[in-house]
């Protein structure tokens, strides 16, 4: 389900928000996965580790997964959100 939380986008998926910013503008399309105090950022197109900081390798693993498994959901909320 997408919340907005503060006017960032954020989609809620097995425990993590995949969130954008609105100064995410004019980079491609990525997320900011974030779970507790850790956080990787993600490129959308294709799918791809930008930076991590706090995943341990399983984890990460996973959150690329789930990144794969929702990109087309994730773009479209990016795009709709962007061309605003």
């Amino acid at each position: 389900m997408q919340s907005m939380v503060n006017r960032m986008p954020t989609k809620q998926i097995e425990g993590y928000r995949f969130r954008f910013y609105s100064s995410d503008r004019f980079e491609p399309p990525h997320v900011h996965v974030l779970r507790d105090a850790k956080v990787a950022k993600i490129w959308l197109n294709p799918v791809s580790l930008q930076y991590n900081r706090g995943y341990h390798s399983t984890e990460l693993n996973n959150v690329l997964r789930l990144t794969r498994e929702h990109q087309a959901e994730l773009l479209e909320l990016w795009y709709e959100y962007f061309s605003r």
